[in-house]
């Protein structure tokens, strides 16, 4: 706990420090709110810290062990459909989606939340299967990237603007961090357990396939559901002044119950597959319940911290800065805010563990958050282009994934795999929380159209990694080959 609380304060304490400077000099926060980050800021280390905990003695040996269960029953039948329900139940009430559902009901009211929320889960759900089946039967990571996202950008060319905008976002937002250290466990255990395998290869790619299932699913929803265009931007202004703990005290009976909405689904497939596959020991069975008791407690606190703080204060914050300079003030705000926040992210921790585990450590920990924060700062500062210009989400994604997907090719296959699956985990909590909500802020304070101009935010952090990983990975392989040819 001590380790986590100490990884924890690395991660938030930057951002925080971000705000705190803002707020002495160019963007003076409404009184009172400060308070509130700072709470907000204490409540979040401390959930973060109680969840990474939970996640590592409950969640990742319980989906590595459902994956290698799985696989050792040699019922493909079996795969694809406990893949397909578990991708479901554990997106349906994932935060991150709710985050992001709200988001969008919030300023576009003739969105249906429920159908948004049906249509991402269905849409991990197939995606997942897919990428069991891509293990099983040796099919080829970046073959399939490029053909799934060929057929989700075809579709998303018929659909409006605002729908592609939120596609993309749903993607990102999908992956969070409930669904993934349970998808990446489970990649892990599949890949052990299908010995003719390189396991290190095949443990990394399932978040990367799982994240194109809402961006297609949304995409085809946008074919047959008009978007409401009039944005409700009275919902975006500040709330009323209020008592420091008030905000916390009315988040907290609405995030406990999605939280626990979110665990329900997990415990009860952990004892389906105990009495059906797993027949764990009684000691272990105590120890991963434990885990997901902690994972519940330390989820329940980061998500008030981030909706009573976190949230109300990034969009206050965007407030500010857009009116500054006719919103350029955003652009380094963005660059410096994208750099630290994706360490803040939990789903970040448990990749960059896992990657540094099953690499044998040569690929370190270090290194992979220095190259997403990278990524992740260039593509806010886009994102905050997109808010002052109006510019169309197309002329980034086109480009970008293009880029990406034509240096699968290349890039040696883990790094590919890792790639996709960091683009997933980078836009998380604080992604779809704190930085969107700036955007939605900095957008009406501006006077554009926040349904057009600031979601997709959330799909460029998403994006941005894939690109800088596999750039990292180039480097590795020349690296090891001059170091070939010298020996």
């Amino acid at each position: 706990m001590i380790h986590k609380l100490r990884e924890s304060a690395v991660s938030v304490i930057p951002v925080m420090a971000i705000v705190f400077l803002l707020n002495f000099t160019i963007a003076p926060l409404p009184p009172g709110q400060l308070p509130q980050f700072i709470l907000g800021g204490v409540l979040l280390l401390l959930g973060l810290s109680i969840f990474l905990v939970g996640a590592d003695i409950g969640m990742v040996p319980f989906g590595q062990r459902v994956g290698a269960a799985l696989t050792h029953r040699r019922s493909l039948v079996l795969i694809l459909v406990a893949s397909f329900a578990i991708g479901f139940a554990i997106t349906i009430a994932e935060p991150d989606v709710q985050v992001l559902a709200n988001q969008v009901a919030g300023v576009a009211p003739g969105m249906d939340r429920t159908a948004l929320l049906l249509m991402i889960a269905v849409g991990v759900g197939l995606f997942l299967v897919i990428a069991m089946l891509r293990v099983v039967l040796q099919l080829s990571l970046p073959l399939l990237l490029i053909l799934f996202y060929i057929a989700v950008f075809i579709v998303a060319s018929f659909v409006d603007p605002a729908f592609v905008a939120i596609a993309f976002d749903s993607g990102g937002a999908t992956t969070g961090p409930i669904t993934v250290p349970f998808i990446m466990a489970m990649g892990i255990g599949v890949a052990a357990t299908v010995k003719r395998t390189d396991g290190a290869d095949n443990s990394f790619g399932f978040v990367g396939l799982a994240s194109i299932g809402p961006i297609a699913a949304v995409a085809v929803m946008g074919l047959f559901s008009p978007m409401d265009k009039n944005v409700d931007v009275a919902n975006l202004a500040p709330a009323a002044e209020t008592s420091l703990f008030e905000p916390f005290l009315q988040q907290l009976p609405h995030v406990s119950y999605d939280i626990t909405m979110a665990l329900l689904p997990l415990v009860a497939i952990f004892f389906i597959f105990q009495i059906t596959l797993l027949r764990l020991p009684g000691q272990q069975v105590r120890r991963m319940v434990f885990g997901f008791i902690y994972a519940w407690i330390g989820l329940i606190i980061f998500m008030t911290g981030v909706n009573g703080g976190f949230t109300p204060i990034g969009r206050s914050l965007g407030m500010q800065l857009g009116v500054l300079a006719d919103g350029w003030a955003l652009l380094p705000v963005g660059l410096i805010l994208g750099a630290v926040v994706v360490c803040a992210e939990p789903a970040v921790w448990v990749l960059t563990e896992q990657v540094e585990e099953v690499s044998g450590g040569s690929i370190r920990r270090s290194v992979m958050l220095g190259a997403l924060s990278l990524s992740v700062a260039i593509a806010v500062t886009l994102g905050m282009l997109r808010v002052i210009t109006g510019l169309s989400i197309w002329y980034i994604l086109i480009p970008g994934y293009i880029l990406a997907l034509s240096m699968t090719k290349v890039c040696p296959p883990m790094f590919t795999a890792i790639a996709f699956d960091s683009g997933g985990v980078a836009s998380g909590p604080m992604s779809t929380t704190f930085v969107l909500a700036l955007t939605l802020g900095a957008s009406a304070a501006i006077g554009g159209n926040p349904a057009t101009d600031a979601f997709g935010m959330v799909a460029m952090i998403a994006m941005a990694p894939l690109i800088t990983i596999q750039i990292l990975g180039l480097v590795v392989k020349y690296v090891e080959g001059k170091s070939c040819k010298t020996t």
